[in-house]
């Protein structure tokens, strides 16, 4: 006797189907322009300089953000040795953030001194630091051309998973 209905088999295979025809359906001629994007084909010289001006504002208040995230790390590592071992490969990533969006390195790191006594409230005050960080980012992207958006997405997903680690780092580090 055949079985008649849904199989999981038939329910992959279109699930399956659908995805392959949303992603060839949203794929472009390739040019890297899409419609409404910040330098259309046919942009005078006027607009695409103003659109470039934009885009290398975002890109300076993005590098701005990391770059004082950066430093809130390098604090946290010189006043709390203890936490270095933790903290290293997240400051490492940081740092690539910061060369990512400024590859000149840029201006230097403006932030408030850290309040934290111990290394357990210090590290909270960093996953604090990388959640706003993370927060700014996702906020420039809804601004930003294609290029630069898809760079702050991932810096923000990035920013995001180092408060999760940090917050349970937290709670494994001694005060």
């Amino acid at each position: 006797m055949r079985r008649t209905g849904t199989t999981r088999r038939g329910a992959f295979t279109a699930t399956g189907a659908i995805a392959l025809g949303a992603v060839l359906a949203g794929c472009g001629d390739g040019s890297g322009q899409r419609e409404g994007s910040a330098r259309p084909d046919g942009a005078t010289p006027a607009e695409q300089a103003s659109a470039a001006r934009a885009e290398r504002t975002l890109r300076a208040a993005a590098a701005r953000t990391s770059r004082d995230l950066l430093a809130r790390y390098e604090l946290v590592v010189k006043a709390h040795p203890a936490t270095a071992a933790g903290l290293s490969p997240l400051r490492d990533a940081v740092r690539a953030h910061v060369k990512a969006l400024a590859p000149d390195g840029g201006g230097t790191p403006m932030f408030a001194p850290t309040r934290a006594t111990g290394a357990r409230a210090a590290v909270k005050e960093l996953a604090e630091a990388e959640r706003r960080a993370s927060d700014a980012h996702t906020a420039t992207l809804l601004k930003a051309p294609p290029e630069l958006a898809r760079l702050l997405a991932s810096i923000a997903a990035a920013g995001a998973a180092h408060a999760y680690l940090l917050t349970e780092l937290a709670k494994e580090t001694s005060t």
